[in-house]
């Protein structure tokens, strides 16, 4: 599924830091495009993201997408609320600010 393989990207480039940069206008392949941008410092590490996502909204994180949406990147967090309820905080993946709560 797209978004675990964006999510191990994330893990690798997190341990390994080493490599070349895919730019924008080469980026085929979506996971490579995550890599570079967590590389070049243009989105926060996932941990972050889930410390902000888990803050806003608590309950165990069931799924994490990673997408570009006009142009920035946006994690999709999908937590299972202590009441049972699925919900989806979006984040910048920037800044870490919270674009939306569903």
């Amino acid at each position: 599924m797209k978004s675990l393989a964006l999510l191990a990207a994330l893990m690798t480039a997190a341990t390994v830091g080493a490599g070349q940069f895919v730019s924008a206008a080469d980026c085929k392949r979506s996971q490579d495009c995550a890599l570079d941008a967590f590389k070049g410092g243009e989105i926060k590490p996932l941990p972050e993201v889930l410390a902000v996502a888990r803050e806003k909204m608590p309950g165990e994180v069931v799924k994490v997408e990673l997408d570009r949406e006009d142009g920035a990147w946006v994690y999709e967090v999908k937590i299972l609320t202590p009441s049972g309820k699925r919900r989806k905080v979006e984040i910048n993946a920037s800044t870490l600010a919270i674009i939306k709560v569903d």
